[in-house]
């Protein structure tokens, strides 16, 4: 009966240092990350943008459970709606097509789950809610690496341009 154990545990074994890689890599993540930099790059004309400006805000965060959010804002945009004692829904239902326009503009929010594929190292994103609507329920997959302790490079292709954002560990 010990033998069967044995060889039982040992069988395990392989499986055990596999899960214990995964979450080596996946505790990488766990964690607050800031918005250091995002440039997209046209794939046609090799033109760089800077779709959150020079000095972008942002924040992304993973946790030990599986669950992630994202929030990237460009500083500086116009001031609309007042102030936050009238509610959101207020200040959308008031809004000019314009200010629709300016508000959306240079700003990204979403959040869900996460899994890692270490094989073709990408992260990818479940998302639950999202300010752009046609985003909720699809993945959204970066490939990721770290180049150092405190730094995540997330790279995001689209159609049309591949972007590669710059996060560094927020440890305020």
């Amino acid at each position: 009966m010990k033998r069967r154990k044995a060889v039982a545990v040992l069988a395990l074994a392989p499986l055990a240092s596999a899960q214990a890689k995964r979450s080596a890599i996946r505790n990488k993540f766990v964690g607050v990350w800031k918005l250091v930099s995002c440039e997209s790059k046209d794939k046609v004309t090799g033109e760089v943008r800077y779709p959150y400006g020079v000095n972008p805000v942002g924040r992304i965060t993973y946790d030990t459970a599986g669950r992630m959010s994202a929030q990237l804002m460009r500083p500086g945009r116009r001031a609309i709606g007042g102030t936050p004692s009238r509610g959101s829904a207020a200040v959308v239902r008031e809004a000019s097509a314009d200010d629709m326009r300016d508000i959306l503009t240079g700003f990204n929010a979403y959040f869900g789950t996460f899994d890692i594929d270490e094989s073709s190292r990408t992260v990818i994103h479940h998302v639950q809610a999202c300010l752009i609507p046609s985003w909720v329920g699809t993945d959204l997959r970066r490939t990721y690496e770290f180049p150092s302790a405190n730094r995540l490079v997330l790279t995001a292709p689209t159609d049309q341009h591949v972007s590669q954002l710059i996060w560094q560990r927020d440890d305020t």
